[in-house]
């Protein structure tokens, strides 16, 4: 009986989560050469078209990747809509979709070792869908949808390595960036990044990103000037996530800017 009744109760949260989820509506960007970016967009509650609000732009990790527009809103989704934020922090919320053989950053892979090694150079080119992101997050702003000062990005693991990436390739796009548990191009970053505030989070025993990685971008942000707010967690690994969007005054940080 008490296992039935922690089933019933599963199944329960599980179709809740997935109503809340319906909230974020399935959309397509196209860019001007034809390209395909697939996404979900949250709308305030009591939306009124007449008003310019925050945008939250969302990049998800490696294991959301894919071509149904339905992964990247394992984590991170819940955040935007629970009453209390979703009446405190009104924004437009969006989730581009990595595809399934695409990657948010430049990065390169070397799957072989623990913590995977990773090789940034942000003197490649973008990424195809890094690049599309980019072009709708203008997009939306060119609708005159979206306060220009309060475009904020945030992402983990794979996202937190794009979060790095994004706001060095537009520099004067994003007032916060949120990376979690994700590095970057310590050898390109430079001072363009002056204008946006980081909130970079990472747990202490991540076996897969080696949380080196953000302390070296925390230090290069620092040496450019830039402001940023560090936080390492002890005895937490790859998940840190989950500490990060449990923090009181997260999102109090992210729409203060």
């Amino acid at each position: 009986m008490k296992y039935l009744f922690s089933l019933a109760m599963m199944v329960v949260c599980l179709s809740g989560l997935a109503q809340d989820l319906e909230l974020f509506q399935r959309k397509t960007f196209v860019s001007t050469d034809g390209k395909k970016l697939l996404y979900r967009i949250l709308y305030p509650e009591n939306y009124d078209s007449t008003k310019k609000y925050p945008l939250v732009l969302f990049l998800h990790g490696a294991g959301e990747r894919g071509n149904d527009n339905e992964k990247q809103l394992i984590h991170g989704a819940k955040l935007f809509v629970t009453d209390e934020n979703r009446k405190k922090f009104p924004a437009i919320v969006i989730f581009p979709q990595c595809a399934e053989e695409s990657y948010w950053s430049t990065v390169k892979i070397d799957r072989t070792k623990t913590p995977i090694h990773f090789d940034f150079d942000y003197s490649r080119p973008a990424s195809s869908d890094l690049s599309l992101t980019i072009a709708l997050v203008k997009s939306l702003l060119k609708k005159k949808l979206i306060d220009k000062k309060r475009v904020y990005v945030m992402g983990l693991s794979m996202g937190g390595m794009g979060t790095f990436e994004i706001v060095f390739r537009e520099p004067k796009l994003f007032a916060a960036a949120v990376p979690i548990c994700g590095g970057g191009d310590v050898k390109h970053y430079d001072k363009r990044i002056k204008k946006t505030s980081f909130h970079v989070f990472h747990g202490e025993q991540d076996a897969v990103v080696n949380v080196n990685q953000s302390r070296e971008m925390v230090e290069k942000i620092k040496q450019q000037g830039g402001k940023v707010v560090y936080k390492e967690y002890p005895n937490v690994n790859h998940n840190s996530w989950d500490n990060a969007f449990a923090e009181p005054d997260f999102l109090s940080w992210v729409f203060g800017k």
